[in-house]
């Protein structure tokens, strides 16, 4: 082989080798690469597994941890139906819980219940008192102002009022002696009979601890008259950001103010940071006319057709001239809705204020038709009438079917009655058809009569100390005059 041959068949191996190289290298690189993807693959296959495993772990937590928020908030509901002396709901809402019986938490807060309840007894309902207040004086200097208001309407201010300072020692002082707030229909049992008939009976079974007493509480003229207004009372119901019923009220600065000032708003603080002085979450009845509207809302006919307006109405249209009256009934049906749904319960009240004892039948048959248009609409149908200025449509004795007004108001559904009756601690009538329960007035006039040894019987004894409740910036002598 000559020098030519042999030095192309060295080139051709080194080339061979440097190719072989090139290959082997490329091959090494790829099954590198191959390695780190598959490293990569499983890394991130492991991190997902881990990512996943920790969602899991989280969720699990997070389920975990409501439930146990579910069940602390399922306690804490129950302990609270107990407080107001459900024993029965609390028991109940506890065994909705799944595997209750084997939860030695739930099993002992079960047993608990059921050694209260069979420590509670029947309170005699026939005994029970009906207290109750018109709206509250939120400001005494101008309510008592005679200079400015005169002595008439100061003289009904100081006679049919309560300020809110004594509303609050009343209700504070009827929970420290024992007073547990029930409602009307609690005191007795509806049945219905074979013809489709409710049928009322005696409730022999309201529980309640030994130291503890029933009584019912009702409201009259939750409507913030045209003739209240710049008095010191309150203005109208409002709701605030959480859907609390509250009141809206100006100072004598002109400052609006947003809160407790009145009855209905300031009683359900107090019961809901004291459920024990409520039986079963019970509230009150609150009896509404219609004549100016109700909550303070412009609500009655007259403001939308104009037509038959006092003096105080249309003065009122002429300073509002933005005036929207459907608008103002949507805004009361809000209140009324709200209203219901803390506990309380509605009566009639006549739409007019009227005189039962004194109307004719076709009067009242014409105010309640009003009644059922223009309040009705707004709060819901209601079985129950409360008259006003305390009177009644008979005597002591039972309605019967001859009395007309009884008649009527029968048949046109109402089954709870009550009027007004301070000369006793408490009257009641429970009949198949019908209750009818005498109220005590927590007002000026009846703690100024108790105070002055006027009245022959404190009806307020036991209830409240009508000396340490008795708001001595009162002008007094209290007579029984003015508007309630």
């Amino acid at each position: 082989m000559n020098n030519k041959e042999n030095k192309s068949t060295k080139n051709w191996k080194r080339k061979r080798k440097r190719s072989l190289i090139k290959s082997l290298i490329v091959a090494a690189v790829l099954i590198l690469a191959a390695v780190g993807i598959l490293a990569g693959i499983n890394i991130a296959r492991e991190n997902r597994r881990k990512a996943a495993e920790k969602a899991a772990r989280r969720e699990a937590i997070e389920a975990e941890e409501a439930r146990l928020a579910a069940r602390r908030a399922l306690i804490a509901e129950a302990d609270r139906l107990a407080l107001s002396y459900d024993y029965d709901g609390a028991i109940e809402l506890l065994m909705q819980e799944e595997n209750y019986e084997n939860d030695s938490e739930l099993a002992h807060a079960i047993s608990g219940y059921v050694v209260s309840r069979s420590q509670l007894v029947a309170k005699d309902v026939t005994k029970v008192p009906h207290i109750f207040f018109h709206s509250l004086i939120v400001d005494k200097d101008r309510a008592f102002d005679t200079a400015k208001w005169g002595s008439s309407t100061v003289a009904g201010n100081n006679a049919w009022m309560t300020t809110v300072d004594e509303f609050d020692r009343i209700i504070s002082q009827m929970y420290e002696n024992g007073w547990v707030l029930v409602r009307m229909r609690d005191l007795v049992n509806e049945t219905v009979d074979n013809d489709g008939n409710l049928v009322f009976s005696k409730n022999t079974n309201l529980l309640l601890p030994e130291d503890k007493k029933p009584y019912v509480l009702s409201v009259d003229d939750w409507s913030y008259y045209h003739s209240y207004d710049g008095q010191g009372y309150a203005e109208k119901a409002v709701l605030d950001s959480e859907g609390n019923v509250k009141c809206r009220y100006v100072d004598d600065k002109g400052v609006v103010r947003i809160g407790d000032y009145d009855v209905v708003p300031r009683l359900n603080t107090f019961l809901n940071e004291h459920p024990d002085a409520a039986y079963k979450g019970a509230r009150g009845m609150i009896a509404m006319t219609g004549y100016n509207g109700v909550f303070g809302y412009r609500t009655d006919a007259a403001y939308r057709t104009l037509e038959n307006l006092d003096p105080d109405q249309r003065e009122w249209l002429d300073a509002h001239p933005d005036f929207d009256w459907d608008a103002e009934v949507e805004e009361a049906r809000k209140i009324a809705d709200a209203v219901k749904a803390s506990g309380w319960e509605f009566a009639c009240h006549t739409w007019g204020h009227l005189s039962v004892t004194n109307a004719s039948v076709e009067t009242l048959m014409t105010d309640h038709e009003k009644w059922k248009n223009t309040v009705a609409n707004i709060t819901g149908p209601t079985d129950t009438i409360i008259f006003a200025h305390g009177n009644d449509i008979g005597s002591f004795r039972d309605y019967t079917e001859e009395n007309e007004k009884y008649a009527y108001y029968k048949n046109e559904g109402y089954r709870f009655y009550a009027n007004v009756d301070a000369s006793t601690p408490y009257w009641l009538q429970i009949r198949k058809n019908y209750l009818r329960q005498g109220r005590i007035d927590c007002d000026g006039l009846q703690m100024w009569r108790a105070l002055s040894g006027q009245a022959k019987t404190n009806v307020f004894e036991g209830l409240f100390d009508v000396k340490s409740v008795f708001d001595e910036t009162r002008p007094t002598p209290v007579t029984a005059s003015g508007k309630a």
